[in-house]
């Protein structure tokens, strides 16, 4: 899956928005690009180097998914209970990741 794959699925997932609310503290290093749902992030990755998302899980489905799969992670930045990091284009399929990120999606649009 490239970028714009994913960006476009997300965008269609409904009431999605997405921003890039952190360039400000990374002083132009980098460029994380953000899709909320209901004001709430659901899933995030750096576009200068689209190797991995990061995207919200239940932990005992992380959990499950870290020991089945070597492409899911601790996130780089984020709570590691209720967050995992993808890589893209490992052993993830891109049918079961857009599956995570609706999974993620459902989660945060639910507690809104």
């Amino acid at each position: 899956m490239n970028i714009e794959q994913l960006r476009e699925y997300c965008l269609s997932l409904p009431g999605v928005t997405e921003a890039t609310p952190f360039e400000k503290f990374s002083r132009g290093r980098f460029t994380i690009l953000v899709f909320y749902v209901g004001g709430h992030m659901f899933c995030y990755f750096n576009i200068d180097d689209f190797t991995s998302i990061t995207i919200k899980g239940a932990p005992d489905v992380i959990a499950d998914l870290k020991e089945h799969y070597r492409a899911i992670n601790d996130p780089y930045n984020g709570n590691k209970r209720h967050w995992m990091s993808v890589d893209v284009n490992s052993d993830v399929s891109d049918a079961m990741l857009c599956r995570l990120v609706k999974t993620s999606y459902d989660l945060v649009k639910k507690r809104k």
